[in-house]
């Protein structure tokens, strides 16, 4: 990791948007897992993919991404990734299961 990375800045604006849209989104999906306890399960699953789809929330993800990625160096490493490429290569992610 480079030297300029190993602290990073965000401006307050930016920290207190960033964390107001991760607790719109923490809190809003715990409620619907509260609410949903003890309803059937495809009640909890449509109204969390509603939540998904009408919040926006992979919209909001990506703000929060932006917001913290920007303040990092992006230079290039003798792999060609910077830093945060380099942290993210071995995420699994989602994938169909058949």
């Amino acid at each position: 990791m480079l030297d300029e990375n190993k602290k990073i800045v965000l401006s307050g604006d930016d920290a207190l948007d960033t964390l107001a849209e991760i607790e719109f989104i923490l809190i809003s999906l715990h409620k619907i897992g509260s609410y949903y306890a003890d309803k059937p399960i495809e009640e909890y699953q449509k109204a969390t993919t509603d939540f998904i789809d009408d919040e926006n929330i992979t919209q909001r993800l990506a703000k929060i991404r932006k917001n913290i990625s920007s303040s990092f160096d992006s230079t290039i490493g003798e792999d060609d990734m910077d830093d945060i490429e380099r942290h993210m290569e071995n995420i699994k992610f989602w994938k169909p299961t058949n």
